[in-house]
Order: C-alpha cells, then sequence, then structure tokens
C-alpha cells in the first residue's frame, strides 16, 4: 500500500480516497481570475491544482494565490530550481520538479526548504521529454525508457535523505503509461502516484484515451490522485475524473444517472429527461442513483437498484425507487422538484442518524 503525503492538510496515498486535480489554465498574472477559477475549482470538488510557474517574477502573485485559493497548489516547475525555492517561499505547500535536470548542489537547497516547509514534491517524467541515452539503455522501448527516467529522479531524492514524494510517468500513450506505472509500482510500492494521460486532446476522443488509460491503472489499484487532461474547461476535468471513479465504484461524488439507450419500445424522450435531471445531480447526496429509462421493460426491473427512477409506461410516466412503483402518470415537469424534495428527505435522515 502506498504511503501517504499531506498537503496543506490534503491526505494523499495509503487508503484516503483517490484526489482528484486539475490546472490552472490561466497565467499567474492574471492573479484574480486565477482565484475565480480556484473558487470554481473547489465547487466541484477539485481538491489540488497544479499551477504554472515559469518566471520569478511572479512569485508575489503565487504567494498571493496561495493565501487566497480554497484549494491547495502544487507549482509547477521546468529546469530552474531557483524557481522552486521561490515557490516555496511563497508559501506553496508543493512544487513538481524534475529533479535530474538541477546541479547536486542547488536540489540539496531545493529539498532543505521542502523539509523546512513540510512540502511535498511530485517528481515524473513525460514521454515527450525522454532523451535518447534513456532510450537506448531501455532497447528503445519507451515505456520502460519512462519508468527509468522516473526511478533516476526518485533514487536522487532519496540520497538526499528526501521521501515526501509522489511519483509520476505520463505518456501520450496509453500503452506507454500503462506500463511504464505498472512497472514503478511493483518496485517502489510505498510511494503515492500520480496517474493521467498527458495531452490526450478534446471532447470524446479525449474523454475516452483518458478513461481508458486510468481505469486500467486504476483497476490495479495504481493512482492516488488524478488528472483527466483535457483541452477543455479545467471544471469539465474534475467532472471527468469524478465520472471515472464513480464508474469504478472507487468514489461517489453527488448523485449519478443511468440511463437506457432507447429503442423502438419507449414511451418518453429519455434523452430530454436526463437533460433535465442532470443539473439536479451535484445536489443529492453521494452515491444515489437516479434512472432515466424508456419502458415499462427497463424502468423498475433493470434500474431496480436505483434510488429514484422515471419510465414510461403505456399511460404516460411513473416514478419509481428501489423498483417499487411510487407515483403514476406523473407530469415531467415535476421531475426536478421531486428529486430535490428527495435530496432534502435524504440529508434530514443522514443528520438524524
Amino acid at each position: 500500500m502506498a504511503g501517504t503525503v499531506t498537503i496543506a492538510g490534503l491526505s494523499i496515498g495509503n487508503g484516503h480516497p483517490v484526489r482528484v486535480e486539475s490546472m490552472l489554465k490561466i497565467p499567474l498574472s492574471s492573479k484574480e481570475k486565477c482565484l475565480e477559477q480556484c473558487r470554481s475549482l473547489a465547487s466541484c470538488g477539485c481538491e489540488l491544482v497544479r499551477a504554472a510557474f515559469p518566471s520569478p517574477d511572479l512569485a508575489g502573485d503565487l504567494a498571493w494565490l496561495n493565501e487566497k485559493s480554497p484549494v491547495p497548489l502544487m507549482a509547477d516547475i521546468h529546469f530552474d530550481p531557483a524557481l522552486a525555492l521561490a515557490a516555496l517561499e511563497a508559501g506553496t505547500p508543493s512544487i513538481r520538479i524534475n529533479p535530474g535536470n538541477m546541479t547536486r548542489a542547488r536540489l540539496r537547497d531545493v529539498v532543505a526548504s521542502a523539509r523546512e516547509k513540510q512540502a511535498v514534491i511530485r517528481i515524473g517524467a513525460n514521454g515527450g521529454s525522454l532523451n535518447s541515452v534513456q532510450l537506448e539503455k531501455a532497447g528503445g522501448v519507451r515505456s520502460d525508457a519512462l519508468a527509468a527516467a522516473v526511478e533516476e529522479q526518485l533514487l536522487i531524492l532519496r540520497e538526499e535523505g528526501f521521501e515526501d514524494i509522489i511519483l509520476s510517468a505520463k505518456s501520450t500513450s496509453v500503452h506507454e503509461t500503462v506500463r511504464a506505472n505498472s512497472l514503478l509500482a511493483l518496485k517502489y510500492p510505498g510511494y503515492p502516484f500520480h496517474i493521467g494521460i498527458t495531452e490526450s486532446g478534446y471532447g470524446r476522443d479525449g474523454l475516452v484515451k483518458s478513461a481508458a488509460g486510468l481505469a486500467l491503472l486504476l483497476g490495479q489499484g495504481i493512482g492516488n490522485t488524478i488528472r483527466v487532461s483535457l483541452t477543455e474547461s479545467p471544471l469539465e476535468e474534475v467532472r471527468a475524473g469524478y465520472s471515472l471513479l464513480r464508474a469504478l465504484d472507487l468514489r461517489q461524488r453527488g448523485g449519478s444517472l443511468i440511463s437506457c439507450p432507447t429503442c423502438g419500445r419507449k414511451r418518453i424522450e429519455v434523452r430530454t429527461i436526463a437533460d433535465m435531471v442532470t443539473p439536479c445531480l451535484e445536489n443529492l447526496p453521494d452515491g444515489v442513483t437516479v434512472a432515466v429509462m424508456g419502458c415499462e421493460v427497463n424502468g423498475p426491473r433493470e434500474a431496480m437498484d436505483a434510488d429514484f427512477g422515471i419510465a414510461g409506461s403505456p399511460r404516460g410516466a411513473v416514478v419509481f425507487s428501489k423498483g417499487t412503483v411510487l407515483l403514476k402518470d406523473v407530469s415531467l415537469e415535476r421531475v426536478p422538484e421531486l428529486l430535490e424534495r428527495m435530496a432534502c428527505r435524504n440529508t434530514a435522515e443522514k443528520k438524524q442518524g
């Protein structure tokens, strides 16, 4: 089981929930907009936000955001150890670095600062940054070179006596990412892993590609924090992350929707009702399942485990719960109201319990 690291009170690893994170898509120089994005991300369940930190001129903006953000930050550092030190001085509780790109003397300074401030360091390699030497040592097998690159970085930090580490091996290839992380997890099970498919794209293809890789890893028990990297709003990345974790029964946040694919038997417009129901899901208690089914065949019977369901019937629509019909001939306009009532009832029951 992976060890635990803590980033500003957020525990990662060792049986804690798989954490969902994203990255600011606004430059730190626009600090008010960055704060607005952090607040929006927090409201939809984001637990860690990475921020690009390319210049020491932005240290003041980063410090300001660290103080204001409702979500812990991770500064994304490339090459320059001075930036890593500046990020830590600005109060950032975690940084992402490549120790192999830093001289040992400067790395010692970074490690000393991180230790003093109880900050976490994420190390990781990207498939696009592998060099010819790494590839040659791995016999040209990119996944093995990716794993070896992460191991090189890990050993450097361990030699410095630093252990508050998150490992990350990412590629735009699902197969490379899965194999690299599998190799690392077998060899270094004591560290938390951040997983993701980098540069996965956008829209349907991006979602499917990310889900394919993340599901293969999470199904093996690999992954303590995830990012669904998309050319989309960071909020969509977070929502997709929770959707994936719900599908794998790893985490529940709000309600979840199941709906039939429809066929010639449908008696109601399933997509129309599903669109009506979806905005209500985030306000439902965690783990509540809502079903929208087109007919009595797919209704109370096939969706009998649903906490709330609506299905078409010969005389209109019926509302059911756990396979039992509660209401008949229901007006579709009443569905949001019934969901809200159910949410209030379940919330009250939880408080009494």
